[in-house]
């Protein structure tokens, strides 16, 4: 895997919401946007120990990275105490455990005078947000978001490393079947197993603490909290009326199918799923060794 693409990046009280529609959302281009968080009372306020003030009490539904799953959209894995979540992650150890899709908007409206949508990125959408937090080394395993929408993501606390690929190298990625998830690590590409990752280009950066992440529509990612932290998400939904359709898709029909044979079958479901992923990329990457091959041949 190539990681050395050059995402772009600017001062976020320097785009206009023109600017960024056209020359980002409209286009597809990843973007990230510097001081972002500062333009809202959040970019200050929130902290670990503002928020415990405030929901510590809370509990919260927690997700364990060791726990295997087959499927996209799973249940959490436990709950705790907002405030007991909080500290584990704030130690400098590694751990499994995560919050996802956490959706403290709808839980505590108080918040969304903080943070309201974004102006940049409203639309059908509308005030679609969620949280995410994790602690050190807690990783996000490599997916595109199911329902194909674009999200800006701001990082409120904490860096986090992100690794982004481009939708067009979909074939390439030994994407599962039924899910928006792959069978790579891509912090540890396995070439011997998964040697069409050869042909793949993508992006490989840090966020800092304030900054925001525009991920255009079915970008793969691959996040690593480096530091215990927290981000929050905005969607816009996808404009091409075919990543529409699958995103509706993805997240109702194909889904239950998933799950219910991921029920019925068990492991051997994922077996299959798995069978073929690498099926797919391995008859990709023969067409573009023939490709490759005759051009060679044409130039000689």
């Amino acid at each position: 895997m190539n990681l050395n693409l050059q995402i772009d990046h600017a001062n976020a009280a320097d785009v206009s919401r023109e600017e960024f529609r056209k020359n980002y959302l409209l286009a597809a281009r990843p973007l990230i946007l510097h001081d972002f968080a500062s333009l809202f009372p959040a970019g200050k306020l929130w902290t670990f120990d503002y928020l415990n003030k405030k929901i510590g009490d809370f509990q919260i539904g927690v997700f364990d990275n060791s726990v295997k799953t087959n499927t996209a959209y799973v249940h959490p894995h436990l709950k705790m105490p907002f405030s007991k979540f909080t500290s584990i992650i704030q130690k400098n150890e590694e751990t499994p455990y995560r919050i996802f899709l956490f959706n403290m908007f709808k839980e505590f409206p108080e918040f969304r005078k903080d943070f309201p949508t974004p102006d940049i990125i409203k639309g059908p959408l509308g005030d679609i947000g969620f949280v995410f937090f994790g602690g050190k080394n807690t990783t996000v395993r490599f997916h595109y978001d199911i329902d194909c929408s674009s999200v800006l993501m701001t990082q409120i606390i904490g860096k986090k490393r992100v690794i982004l690929i481009p939708p067009l190298y979909n074939d390439l990625i030994y994407k599962v079947p039924w899910s928006s998830f792959s069978l790579i690590d891509p912090d540890k590409p396995d070439y011997e197993k998964f040697p069409a990752l050869k042909y793949v280009q993508g992006y490989d950066f840090v966020l800092d603490p304030g900054d925001a992440l525009f991920m255009p529509n079915c970008y793969w990612h691959y996040n690593t909290y480096l530091e215990g932290g927290m981000a929050v998400s905005y969607r816009s939904m996808a404009t091409k009326p075919s990543d529409i359709y699958n995103g509706f898709m993805n997240t109702t029909f194909r889904l239950m199918f998933d799950k219910a044979m991921n029920n019925l079958m068990g492991e051997k479901w994922m077996e299959k799923k798995s069978e073929k992923a690498i099926s797919s990329a391995n008859v990709m990457m023969d067409r573009i060794d023939r490709e490759q091959k005759n051009k060679m041949i044409f130039q000689s």
